[in-house]
């Protein structure tokens, strides 16, 4: 279901800014007030925000329905910063890159809402990959690292299995302090 919405989303996206003409800083704005106020009613319905413990027919609408907003939103705010903004592909993704990487830090070392910090998180993971695959594919004429999908794929395979690695030494080591 997340595949078809982040599908959905680059559709939905498209339109605002291509058809539509609004334009991806509108077509970011409008999903952000639609991404609000779907998490506002449901909070108010649903009492909490919370993804790990949905038990409703109603709460899974709210969260499908903010999973959309999200990934339309994630489409739409990645290309006005490759696009529009003039950071190119190397500045959005170092822009976004570092706001995910400030949420790590408020999770670890603040008292902000976890379930606040994971939206933010997960709206912003859909421009940094957009952001940072068109980086690693795009032509170097076009601001690109010019590595093409095979070339990507591979180095994103490298991250995965390094990030992979890290995880589990971790566990790993959780496990034995707690023996």
């Amino acid at each position: 279901m997340i595949l078809a919405t982040s599908t959905a989303g680059t559709t939905i996206s498209d339109f605002m800014d291509r058809t539509l003409g609004l334009g991806y800083a509108t077509g970011s704005l409008i999903l952000s007030t639609l991404l609000v106020i779907t998490l506002v009613i449901w909070k108010i319905s649903e009492k909490t925000l919370a993804v790990t413990n949905i038990t409703s027919t109603h709460g899974e609408l709210f969260y499908w329905t903010a999973i959309l907003f999200s990934n339309t939103l994630g489409t739409a705010l990645g290309d006005f910063l490759a696009d529009n903004s003039g950071l190119g592909f190397a500045g959005g993704a170092i822009l976004i890159g570092s706001l995910l990487l400030l949420i790590i830090l408020a999770y670890k070392y603040s008292k902000i809402s976890h379930i606040i910090l994971f939206w933010l998180a997960f709206v912003l993971t859909r421009p940094f990959g957009a952001t940072f695959g068109d980086l690693l594919t795009k032509p170097l004429e076009k601001g690109g690292l010019n590595f093409g999908t095979v070339g990507s794929s591979a180095i994103l395979f490298v991250i995965l299995v390094v990030l992979i690695i890290i995880s589990m030494i971790k566990i790993k080591q959780t496990e034995k302090q707690l023996v």
